[in-house]
């Protein structure tokens, strides 16, 4: 008995069998997709990035404060792992991958909608809201890495 437990994993409880790896394994591989598809945008177009939310007296310090908008994301990572790995423990790696997924693309579409540096000055990178770059890669960087922990927690 003991012996078929074991050579039907699908049948003992709390373990998933071939099709739910395989669908948590495909969701987790289309949201990574997702999530790293902005970051690679962002560092893709960081001198654009540059030109329209900082000054424009010096490219080089344009480019530089793009990169470290983008390295902000990252910086912030350790936080996102504990804050969403904290979450999906009290409700759920599924739920909260879903808000992740969410906040993400939220992240995502305000770039289309933030002011340039031609329009609002120096506030359109040191504004307090979460519109701004430097806000939404933060939020970005925090997502990504919730996404990593729910991935890891729904395979065990």
């Amino acid at each position: 008995m003991h012996e078929q437990a074991i050579s039907h994993p699908a049948q003992v409880p709390g373990l998933m069998g071939d099709s739910g790896i395989r669908k948590v394994i495909f969701a987790s591989s289309l949201g990574t997709l997702f999530e790293w598809y902005d970051f690679y945008l962002y560092g893709s177009l960081a001198v654009f990035f540059g030109g329209q939310f900082f000054p424009a007296q010096n490219p080089t310090a344009q480019l530089l404060a793009s990169l470290a908008t983008f390295g902000a994301g990252f910086a912030v990572r350790p936080l996102g792992a504990l804050v969403f790995g904290h979450i999906g423990d009290l409700i759920g790696r599924k739920y909260t991958f879903l808000v992740t997924m969410a906040t993400m693309g939220l992240a995502t579409a305000l770039v289309g909608l933030l002011p340039t540096y031609a329009s609002i000055g120096i506030w359109a990178f040191h504004s307090p809201e979460p519109g701004t770059p430097a806000a939404r890669k933060v939020i970005a960087g925090i997502v990504i890495a919730g996404i990593g922990g729910c991935l890891i927690g729904a395979m065990r």
